[in-house]
């Protein structure tokens, strides 16, 4: 309800959002008060209950997620010295075991040459020289090795747009990281991937 019929509530506003946000509220078990007075102003509290999570499950979950690429064999095909040397860092720290090549021509070349099950999963930049991330994706995908069309391929690119993820996805890659990275979000897509022992 809107205390006046001025431009303002008029034009902008239908009065129905103060009984939206207590209906969501009570949804959630919560309580909405409001103490109002004319010309003076509005004070709303909002009351929600939610359940404090144990110290030692919060701690437990997040070596979980973090520790969880621990031992898995990585490619990281990468043209960008920074942006290369950063991921490595970051892999390595959380216990991975790391090999990087600066594009995707060496990328084919080095899985072509190596021993079945070398790597367990390809960070692919997708705009590099020499061969893109796309080509070397489609080469691989192509080999005639058991992993070649299992091994998991994510796509590395500042490009995060429906269609650039539409694109990974069809030169057979099978997820995609926006760049920047972000690190979570990196290792958590990463260790989706773990072999199952």
């Amino acid at each position: 309800m809107q205390a006046g019929t001025d431009a303002r509530s008029v034009y902008q506003g239908t009065g129905l959002g103060m009984s939206i946000a207590k209906a969501l509220i009570e949804q959630m078990g919560g309580t909405l008060e409001v103490d109002s007075e004319l010309g003076v102003g509005s004070t709303f509290v909002v009351t929600i209950p939610f359940e404090i999570a144990d110290r030692r499950d919060v701690h437990e979950l997040q070596e979980d997620e973090c520790a969880s690429i621990r031992g898995m064999k990585l490619l990281l095909v990468e043209d960008n010295d920074l942006n290369r040397e950063i991921a490595e860092t970051i892999l390595l720290e959380e216990g991975a075991a790391v090999t990087s090549v600066v594009n995707g021509f060496d990328a084919v070349n080095l899985v072509s040459e190596s021993p079945a099950n070398t790597f367990d999963l390809i960070l692919m930049d997708v705009m590099m020289p020499v061969m893109d991330g796309y080509e070397a994706t489609r080469r691989i995908r192509r080999m005639s090795r058991p992993e070649a069309a299992s091994i998991p391929i994510v796509a590395m690119t500042a490009n995060a747009f429906a269609e650039d993820i539409q694109q990974s996805l069809d030169a057979g890659m099978n997820d995609h990281i926006a760049k920047p990275l972000d690190v979570e979000r990196m290792l958590r897509l990463i260790a989706r991937y773990r072999r199952k022992e």
